[in-house]
């Protein structure tokens, strides 16, 4: 991985903890989610039309990415309901480069040298730790499955955007369409589920949620171009680096408290991001 693209996924991953920050700290999870989400269709449909249409076979990976990404974000405003973003954050986002380093060598073929690996599985491993508040501090466990199943999400969407970007040769045309569907599918999900009561009405909602809608389209697309220039896994986990800047994010703006087991973490975290540079 180039130093360009190594610190253009470092940015994303800034971008990535604040928008989710954002969304916990809401006055209505659902409701800044859903304006988020339509924003970046928004957003989305604006780049596309700069953009030639996708190949015959590109719109099964948009439409599949669309379906995933709005299953990461019914997963993730659900697991908000329960949780604290310093809990939920880790646990939703830590298990997925594992998943995405195994799936990715199995399925796609991508070869991982020992560092990355190494920095991957340490990587991944400090971030379970940070989580560990949820079995030990009596906090509701009601979050867990979402939780969780924003991770596999999180994984599916990666591989999935990966490949797709690659096969659409373009990254900006990709990421565009999937924010499209992504959209629609999600509005369609959350009115299914919650009626007229997802639908947000404070100013303040709007507001968080459009801030949130440029940093996570921003993010994401960095991301995926990324996915384009170096392998899938090795991004992935760069990008879970997120964490880091959460833990901070709780920390000094949030005035969560720091203990040692979070310090542990971070340590951790810093040294995994480190591997996948050597």
């Amino acid at each position: 991985m180039s130093v360009p693209v190594f610190l253009a996924v470092l940015g994303a991953a800034l971008l990535h903890a604040g928008w989710n920050a954002l969304v916990r700290v809401g006055a209505s999870r659902a409701g800044t989610m859903m304006v988020l989400s339509g924003v970046q269709g928004v957003i989305g449909l604006a780049v596309v039309t700069t953009q030639p249409l996708p190949g015959t076979q590109v719109w099964t990976w948009i439409v599949a990415s669309g379906a995933i990404h709005s299953a990461y974000k019914l997963f993730l405003t659900f697991a908000y309901e329960h949780g604290d973003l310093g809990r939920v954050y880790p646990l939703a986002r830590g298990t997925a480069p594992m998943i995405t380093l195994v799936a990715g060598a199995l399925w796609l073929g991508e070869a991982v040298r020992p560092p990355e690996a190494a920095g991957i599985l340490l990587l991944g491993s400090g971030i379970l730790l940070l989580a560990r508040g949820v079995w030990t501090s009596g906090e509701s466990r009601r979050m867990l499955p979402f939780a969780v199943g924003a991770a596999c999400a999180t994984a599916g969407y990666t591989l999935v955007d990966g490949h797709g970007a690659r096969l659409a040769g373009s990254s900006t045309q990709f990421v565009g369409w999937l924010f499209v569907v992504d959209g629609l599918i999600f509005a369609a999900a959350m009115l299914a589920l919650r009626g007229r009561a997802a639908m947000p009405r404070a100013g303040r909602v709007w507001l968080a949620g459009g801030i949130g809608a440029a940093a996570s389209y921003a993010s994401y697309a960095v991301a995926v171009w990324a996915m384009t220039r170096a392998p899938i896994a090795l991004v992935a986990a760069l990008r879970e680096s997120s964490i880091l800047f959460a833990v901070l994010i709780g920390w000094l703006v949030l005035r969560e408290r720091m203990t040692e087991a979070k310090a542990l973490s971070v340590l951790m975290i810093a040294a995994g991001v480190a591997l996948t540079r050597l």
